[in-house]
């Protein structure tokens, strides 16, 4: 692909993209580091992230063969993002050519670490060179075949002995765009044919998530018609099945519902696109993506008390009052949306999940006696990992007597993240956990 006149240099990009991959390695947040990339070079910069970052196990199984004793970090860095660039990719072509990404990561190296220069053409070079043989050595490691932490890898196998791989394959591939059509302002059907008079190609998926909208191709939110004035929120499926089990088929008008760990507040706002006339309280212990739920209500027009507090500590933030309804998304691991999220798996220590877990109890226990008798509780995580899902409930429902499970198919339990999943097929939902709890 030759450069556009309009977009940044591919040295510059490569530099940038190359911080922030460095930065992953470093256990910082892809999204903290890319919010520090000048606005002009955010968008290139991700997409070549994000890239790299799908590749990171390859690049360096890699790099490795080519260059055992690791160099510095700036140049790591740099050879990484070059070498997961320069990798074969059957399913897409190559977005620059291998001329052009060799030339112009020189190029970078001359500017960010000119001793190195040399030594980066010469590795991208012999890369290019012995490239067969040095993708088929890579692969033959785990780490270079899966592009993920062996401890990843070793607890899909316990939990997925059938699917594991798919799941690892599935993490790997750039996710699909999904939208939520206001569903008191228009259909997901009309709002398709807005889209195509547009020359926007997409389709409503229907089944569980009936306001779903698929775009074949991602685009700038600032390119969907009504977007600004809430018509339409970017939600995958399987986010959207959160808010209908929540409400079930219908809640009582006024009913008290609240929202535990709303942010950014997608879920949120389709709770009152369900039922407008909710008394929603929308909690986030993380004041400052509180004001992100503030920030999509009021695009919606909708409404909602907002609260800065943790969820556990209901002496610091609850009335006394009971709830109709709890929404429970709980902080987990993200394991379910590592193809939205590339950082996660290179981020995530496997005693994370032990912690996380923990939490995830600390929190059913804590909201369980705030819910009314006959009341429901959703416990929702973006999670493929059992621990975090059925494995959390099956405990709960032991301490909790007055608990009972529901199950709802095509809603409940473990949606992984594979398109035998998608009803009707589609390119896979998001990896979720739902669990539908009543209180006796």
């Amino acid at each position: 692909m030759s450069q556009s006149p309009q977009s940044a240099p591919l040295h510059r990009l490569l530099s940038q993209a190359a911080d922030a991959v460095q930065g992953v390695r470093e256990g910082r947040s892809l999204t903290d580091l890319l919010a520090r990339v000048p606005a002009d070079l955010r968008p290139g910069t991700q997409a070549l992230a994000f890239a790299a970052l799908r590749r990171l196990g390859s690049a360096e199984a890699t790099r490795q063969q080519l260059a055992p004793k690791a160099p510095p970090p700036r140049v790591d860095g740099l050879l990484l993002v070059a070498l997961a660039l320069l990798w074969p990719d059957p399913d897409q072509p190559p977005a620059y050519t291998d001329h052009t990404l060799v030339d112009q990561a020189v190029h970078a190296a001359k500017q960010r670490a000119p001793a190195s220069a040399n030594f980066v053409n010469a590795v991208l070079r012999r890369f290019l060179r012995e490239r067969d043989a040095l993708v088929a050595a890579a692969l033959r490691s785990p780490l270079g075949a899966f592009n993920h932490p062996a401890w990843w890898v070793e607890k899909l196998k316990q939990d997925w002995p059938a699917q594991w791989q798919a799941l690892l394959a599935a993490n790997n591939r750039a996710p699909p765009m999904t939208l939520r059509v206001h569903a008191r302002r228009s259909s997901a059907a009309d709002y398709v044919q807005r889209l195509a008079s547009l020359g926007i190609a997409a389709r409503a998926l229907g089944g569980p998530a009936p306001q779903a909208v698929l775009l074949d191709k991602p685009v700038p939110v600032s390119a969907l018609p009504g977007f600004a004035e809430g018509l339409v929120s970017v939600q995958d499926a399987a986010a959207q099945l959160a808010a209908p089990l929540v409400v079930g088929a219908g809640l009582r008008p006024g009913a008290r519902v609240l929202d535990a760990c709303a942010a950014p507040g997608g879920k949120t706002a389709h709770l009152l696109e369900l039922q407008p006339d909710l008394q929603l309280t929308a909690l986030d212990a993380d004041a400052q993506r509180l004001a992100r739920v503030q920030d999509n209500l009021q695009r919606l027009g909708q409404s909602a008390t907002l609260k800065a507090a943790d969820a556990r500590q209901t002496a610091t933030w609850w009335d006394g009052q009971p709830f109709d309804a709890i929404l429970l998304d709980a902080p987990c691991s993200a394991s379910g949306i590592v193809r939205r999220h590339p950082d996660v798996r290179w981020l995530r220590r496997p005693d994370d999940i032990t912690a996380l877990a923990q939490v995830q109890a600390e929190l059913l226990d804590a909201l369980w006696p705030l819910l009314a008798p006959g009341g429901r509780l959703v416990y929702a995580t973006c999670s493929v990992f059992r621990a975090e899902g059925q494995a959390q409930l099956d405990a709960f429902l032991q301490r909790q007597p007055d608990a009972k499970s529901y199950a709802v198919p095509g809603f409940t339990g473990h949606l992984l993240p594979l398109a035998d999943n998608a009803q009707p097929p589609a390119p896979p939902l998001d990896g979720f956990f739902y669990g539908l709890l009543t209180r006796s």
